[in-house]
């Protein structure tokens, strides 16, 4: 091995460390604990080497950020079945979304930090994008299916992604242990509601 090539190991090795170590963080104490004096201090190397890694702390919650978009993008397309109506589709998409959150909390409590994020930023990130394209599509083929006119597919949209968040911080926010396999029968309500308000939209 050459020595460009040895350097090149070492780089990606120390920033798996990075990685590896700022994720333990973020599960022992929480993603607002995170910094990159206590990184540094943790796998023994000096601040300004985590900085050539990643410029700030920010750069490492966004990659944990689009690593999570990533998952959750992978999980909700695998939720759907081409053999199902988009009605049944959309409601699989939902209990996808639940168990997500709720088998990687912490990941997802650093995805949403600041809420749902803005269109603008959605479509900037391809790991945000490849999420909403999922719920999007099958917004979109339940309206199709269901012979909906006049009605604003961004808006039902933002409204489907924003009863799944609501729900799932208040599910954290109760601090109990739920089964991921349980879906809240508030979501089951909440969902089924939503794809009813679909199918009566003209009426």
């Amino acid at each position: 091995m050459g020595v460009v090539e040895r350097k090149l190991r070492d780089l990606e090795k120390i920033k798996l460390q990075i990685i590896e170590q700022s994720w333990l963080i973020v599960e022992e104490e929480g993603w607002q604990a995170l910094s990159i004096r206590k990184i540094a201090d943790a796998i023994e190397y000096s601040v300004p080497v985590i900085y050539k890694h990643f410029e700030n702390k920010d750069a490492i919650i966004a990659y944990f950020t689009r690593q999570g978009f990533a998952m959750m993008a992978e999980q909700l397309a695998s939720a759907v079945d081409l053999n199902k109506s988009a009605d049944d589709n959309l409601y699989n998409i939902a209990t996808s979304y639940w168990k997500f959150a709720l088998e990687h909390k912490k990941c997802y409590e650093i995805m949403f930090g600041l809420g749902i994020p803005q269109c603008e930023v959605v479509n900037s990130i391809k790991e945000m994008k490849a999420t909403s394209t999922v719920m999007l599509t099958c917004i979109s083929k339940c309206i199709t299916e269901n012979n909906v006119d006049q009605i604003d597919l961004y808006l039902k949209f933002k409204t489907f992604w924003s009863i799944l968040h609501g729900i799932i911080t208040i599910e954290f926010l109760s601090n109990q242990k739920t089964n991921p396999e349980e879906v809240s029968p508030i979501l089951t309500d909440a969902i089924q509601g939503f794809i009813i308000s679909l199918k009566h939209h003209n009426n």
